[in-house]
């Protein structure tokens, strides 16, 4: 009897596979589904763990961008950095400036770094052209891919400042750097025209150093270079090890998400797979007595068990795995476009890596209901075959009989107590899939939440934009509307000060403009520019608020907003660089102007890494608003009072414009697609246990079922009866999936905001409400319901005389 493939063995395993084909086809199905989530979760979680490394390293990335001043030292000089100790590697010089292009619709893009390079490189910085071409010759552009999207677009022009003298850029091409070496590229020559006034010229040199994984190699590497260079000569460097800090905060905040679907998957799995071999071996005792009376071991009683479990799982892992990576194709483009990183796909490890565990889990899973069929006396299995034991579950019929419903109904209600242990493992996929499906809304909620609390002062109507910053930073920055990428992504371009000079309108002929316009409802002011902290390295970005500057607050995690003079609102990660807490001050020097501000509320905003302060502008003695943020009355169109008020202010050397509807941004789209995508998976996957488990039940009664029959019991009273029998563990799974749900999704969203450096606000973590609670518990009941329906209708249609007939 130790034949598999054609031997005794061999033929019991294929009759027990395709004899239960509902289990049969159960497990492939689950394992399918199972399979397929943990594809895709598992490759989401490979493109989201460390994107800027993957990127870095395929563009051969600059461990440091250095600018030097031309007037300095000679392009002979520059060269001959190349040979210096450690340098592995280099490229330029590029001729590099600073420009603030203007669209078409006169609306001010921030500070951009402008780089002329003949083509996208090859050693160093090998940019990733995205989209279109590289620029050939004057006028034309290639923008940096994070800046791709409706406003800007192929053949799209700009403005390079808003001068008369401006010249006009025309985009040809998108193109993707890892290491942020810029934003923007032309031919050399463009570039040095375009440098002028302030903004100057600088040679960029990109250099790869072999020990460049820590601060203090860069720190060492930098030192290198200045002393080879004459004094002065190098005016700035960026590391890659900023940029990479950028992007992996980013991507860090995906993983707890994902690994929370990942358990949720092998735990379903592993319930699906045992129920099924446990219901096989509770309704075939009398075959395993008989093939034991015949001459089988137990241990060929478990293997074939087993075998009956990894035959269709190994179909369900195959399919799973082709589904997996089908449905993972749109997510990792996604992906790629939200954290810049290219040419995504799934790894060939996950497609190795995650069939192997399934079979694995599959394995473990029926192997202990197979045990149990390989310790069977065989004279007991025999004796007893597949009936349950009449002792079971009376006392639940005479309870329920008690209660006022249709005697089906209470049938059904007390069948799942015959077999206790089905009916737990019932309960088990029931809850599991009620705690995917209350992670998910909740997660989803709490997702919109967050896209809704950002950039709060872009939800006003009309911006009105007054004028424009000195040298240095100044009141008039006016953010860019453009589409900008999410926080965190290793492209986002620099939001520093303009340095270009912008049209100056008095801020008081504003504000008188302002009021006077019909339709106004409501407007504040903002100033916007770098400004230094006492205690923290280099320079943060200051937002300071004039007037009622409610409707453009941000979410609080804790204290309040600005509500007056010498007040000031700050990010988590600014309290835990500076180890400030809520009612200490700070010293804030902005404009050369250094005032102490006590910190009063902890804002969720994720902004310049963190480290933004939000104060009030009249506690600045000398600083006045660049730009007012307008809410119209209800029925005044935005767009024309944004007209009729351009026409009043750019005579005084302003401007107004209508803010477009705010977009949800790349990353929350693609988590809630993740989320709706791994939840339907899981929903299925428990609906099909119960699928399973009902279907065992229902060919376990069926003579009971045709005695029922024979009484008078219509088809409908039938379904009902199997339906009932299911409904009693939808509410008990509802019951204990629900409050789970809200635990973990209470657990995995601070650990999210935490990976992102942020607390979160009470809008984004208090997002169920109690009727959406109750709902979810229904939930519990219809997937059981639904798990339940094919069987009940095959119950209904069968014939009396056949079911009395079956044994």
């Amino acid at each position: 009897m130790t034949g598999f493939g054609s031997g005794a063995l061999g033929r019991v395993v294929r009759s027990g596979v395709g004899r239960r084909r509902v289990q049969t086809v159960v497990i492939a199905v689950a394992t399918m589904m199972a399979v397929a989530s943990a594809v895709v979760a598992g490759s989401l979680m490979v493109a989201t763990n460390a994107p800027f490394d993957h990127a870095f390293a395929r563009q051969h990335g600059a461990h440091l961008t250095a600018e030097f001043d031309p007037k300095r030292v000679s392009t002979g000089q520059l060269a001959g950095t190349r040979g210096l100790e450690g340098v592995t590697a280099s490229a330029g010089p590029f001729p590099a400036t600073t420009i603030s292009p203007v669209g078409a619709d006169g609306g001010h893009l921030p500070a951009l770094t402008l780089v002329g390079r003949p083509g996208p490189g090859k050693d160093v910085d090998a940019l990733d052209l995205k989209s279109g071409r590289w620029a050939r010759k004057q006028g034309e552009i290639v923008l940096s891919a994070s800046f791709s999207g409706q406003f800007l677009k192929l053949g799209s022009t700009l403005m390079s400042s808003d001068a008369a003298d401006a010249r006009t850029l025309t985009v040809v091409g998108f193109a993707l750097s890892a290491g942020g070496s810029a934003e923007m590229w032309a031919t050399p020559g463009q570039v040095r025209s375009l440098a002028s006034g302030h903004s100057g010229l600088t040679d960029q040199m990109l250099y790869r150093f072999g020990s460049a994984g820590t601060k203090s190699q860069i720190a060492a590497d930098r030192r290198k270079l200045a002393a080879a260079l004459p004094s002065g000569a190098l005016v700035g460097t960026q590391s890659w090890l900023d940029t990479k800090h950028a992007a992996d905060q980013g991507a860090a905040a995906t993983i707890p998400f994902l690994f929370a679907f990942g358990v949720l998957g092998i735990v379903m799995s592993v319930i699906i797979v045992g129920s099924v071999i446990s219901g096989a071996v509770g309704t075939s005792l009398r075959r395993i007595g008989i093939l034991k009376a015949i001459g089988f071991t137990p241990r060929e009683v478990v293997r074939a068990y087993v075998a009956q479990a990894l035959i269709p799982a190994a179909a369900g892992i195959a399919l799973g795995v082709v589904l997996g990576n089908v449905l993972a194709v749109p997510l990792l483009n996604d992906t790629e476009s939200v954290y810049g990183t290219v040419s995504l796909s799934v790894a060939w490890w996950v497609d190795v890596v995650v069939p192997a565990c399934a079979l694995l889990v599959v394995a473990i899973a029926a192997l202990v209901p197979a045990l149990r069929a390989g310790r069977l006396r065989t004279v007991e299995a025999i004796a007893v075959g597949r009936a349950p034991r009449t002792t079971r579950g009376q006392w639940a019929h005479r309870a329920a009989g008690r209660l006022p419903l249709p005697r089906p109904v209470t049938y059904g209600l007390a069948s799942p107590f015959a077999h206790p242990v089905r009916a737990i493992e019932m309960v088990l996929a029931v809850t599991f899939g009620t705690v995917a499906a209350t992670f998910a809304v909740g997660l989803t909620q709490s997702l919109d939440a967050v896209a809704n609390a950002q950039d709060p002062e872009n939800r006003a109507d009309v911006t009105a934009v007054s004028g424009g910053p000195g040298p240095g930073s100044g009141p008039g920055v006016v953010e860019s509307k453009q589409k900008q990428p999410p926080s965190g992504s290793a492209q986002a371009p620099a939001a520093s000060g303009s340095n270009e000079e912008q049209p100056t309108a008095d801020p008081a002929a504003m504000r008188a403009a302002i009021a006077a316009q019909p339709g106004t409802a409501s407007y504040y002011g903002t100033a916007m520019g770098d400004a230094t902290v006492s205690g923290v390295s280099g320079t943060v970005r200051a937002v300071l608020y004039q007037g009622d500057s409610r409707p453009g607050g941000y979410e609080m995690i804790a204290g309040h907003w600005i509500s007056g003079r010498g007040q000031v609102v700050v990010p988590t990660r600014f309290l835990e660089r500076t180890g400030t807490r809520i009612g200490e001050s700070v010293r804030v020097t902005f404009q050369k102007e250094t005032v102490s501000l006590r910190i009063v509320g902890e804002a969720f905003d994720t902004s310049d890494d963190g480290m933004r302060v939000h104060a009030d502008l009249d506690s600045f003695a000398k600083v006045t608003p660049g730009a007012f943020h307008i809410e119209v009355k209800p029925g005044v169109s935005p767009a024309s009072y944004a007209r009729k008020l351009a026409g009043v202010v750019k005579p005084l050397g302003g401007d107004a414009f209508a803010e477009t509807s705010p977009q949800g941004e790349n990353m929350i789209v693609l988590l809630e697609a993740m989320a709706a995508l791994l939840t339907l998976m899981l929903v299925s996957v428990a609906g099909l246990g119960v699928l399973n488990s009902v279907v065992l039940d229902t060919r376990e009664r069926v003579h009971d079922l045709g005695v029922c029959k024979a009484l008078g019991m219509s088809p409908r009273q039938t379904v009902s009866l199997v339906l009932a029998s299911v409904a009693g563990i939808g509410v008990v799974g509802g019951l204990v999936g629900v409050p789970a749900g809200f635990a973990l999704h209470g657990y995995v969203l601070p650990v999210m905001g935490q990976a992102a450096g942020t607390g979160l606000p009470p809008s984004v973590l208090d997002v169920y409400d109690t009727p959406q609670l109750v709902l979810l518990g229904l939930a519990g009941v219809l997937v059981a319901l639904f798990g339940a329906m094919v069987p009940a209708g095959w119950a209904a249609k069968v014939r009396t005389a056949t079911a009395l007939r079956t044994e």
